[in-house]
């Protein structure tokens, strides 16, 4: 996964695949998903990101497997 931040623009990009982009839907005005051809995930783009998505926070933390 790619987090990039265009600070010209205010808009964060996120990919989580580089699989060809086949469609784009717009959830929000802010918000828009791109998907691949198996309408799988590839990217997220967030516009106004600082405002919609805090993203002067970002952190990452991976949760190790429960054993219970």
């Amino acid at each position: 996964m790619k987090i990039r931040y265009f600070s010209d623009t205010d808009t964060a990009l996120i990919e989580f695949s580089n699989a060809p982009i086949i469609e784009t839907k717009e959830i929000t005005e802010n918000l828009y998903l791109d998907l691949d051809e198996k309408g799988n995930l590839v990217s997220m783009t967030i516009e106004h990101a600082k405002e919609q998505a805090n993203i002067s926070e970002v952190s990452f933390l991976q949760m190790e497997k429960s054993t219970a």
